[in-house]
């Protein structure tokens, strides 16, 4: 009977008390999306280029695997792990190699390469791009997804194990310098600009990390929530506004005021 019990309370709490968002569908078909500063970005399973204009997702010329958006510019990588910048209406080659970028700090670049190793680039430099030599950082540890947001980046290892580095700044990116491990695992993470923090799993499940704050970037809990019918592949969230592809390639919007609240524990 008790073995029964706590079945039945794990199922509850990872299945029952998770409640569906109020999303729109939008055209189009995306296997990842980023969101920031504004703008709204993405790349589809052929590594064509997209732009949300006009609520539109518009092909751009160009090929990459993966695209960035946020305070620190408009960066991507190709296939061949080269790392672009878009300036003055085309892309831009940018000294380095990696396999996903993020452009979500405060004007730092961040990102990892075929390696995993981790690597950030100051305002400063980022600022004074394009330059001979490029001042990267390299930060130590392993992981293969890197995301960044004013004060702390988040990332996942081959593992799918989940950590944070505090103390980010547009002078440090490095922060900290050590990464704290989360409960939890995750495939993918995004930080917003806003330092809020949502995830995906292997599973396809979409969590958002609850309690974020600039006086405690760790957060709290795992919130569960659905805006997929059939599983999520990725996600990014700015100005209210959640962007999810689904694992069939679909893309919805959804709005900060239709999340459910109802916390869950992340399997380790």
């Amino acid at each position: 009977m008790k073995v029964y019990q706590s079945v039945l309370l794990f199922f509850c709490c990872q299945f029952l008390h998770t409640r569906a968002l109020k999303c729109i569908v939008v055209n189009g078909n995306l296997k990842q999306i980023d969101s920031g500063s504004g703008s709204v970005v993405g790349v589809n399973k052929n590594n064509e280029i997209f732009v949300l204009i006009d609520n539109v997702f518009t092909k751009i010329s160009g090929s990459l695997k993966h695209f960035s958006v946020g305070p620190a510019g408009q960066l991507g990588v190709n296939t061949a792990d080269s790392l672009f910048k878009f300036q003055s209406g085309g892309f831009v080659q940018l000294e380095g190699f990696l396999k996903q970028v993020d452009a979500g700090g405060d004007q730092i670049i961040a990102g990892v390469n075929m390696y995993d190793d981790i690597f950030c680039l100051n305002r400063d430099a980022n600022n004074k791009w394009p330059s001979s030599n490029i001042p990267w950082v390299q930060i130590g540890g392993k992981l293969k997804y890197y995301s960044c947001g004013p004060y702390s980046c988040w990332g996942v290892n081959s593992n799918d194990q989940i950590f944070i580095l505090k103390d980010v700044s547009s002078s440090v990116c490095s922060g900290s310098g050590s990464f704290v491990n989360i409960p939890g695992l995750l495939s993918m993470i995004e930080v917003a600009t806003d330092g809020s923090v949502y995830g995906v799993n292997s599973q396809g499940s979409l969590f958002k990390r609850a309690g974020v704050t600039r006086s405690n970037p760790s957060g709290t809990d795992w919130i569960s929530v659905v805006a997929c019918p059939n599983g999520h592949q990725h996600v990014s969230f700015e100005l209210g506004v959640l962007w999810v592809v689904c694992v069939d390639g679909s893309i919805r919007k959804c709005t900060s005021e239709s999340y459910s609240h109802y916390i869950v524990q992340l399997p380790d």
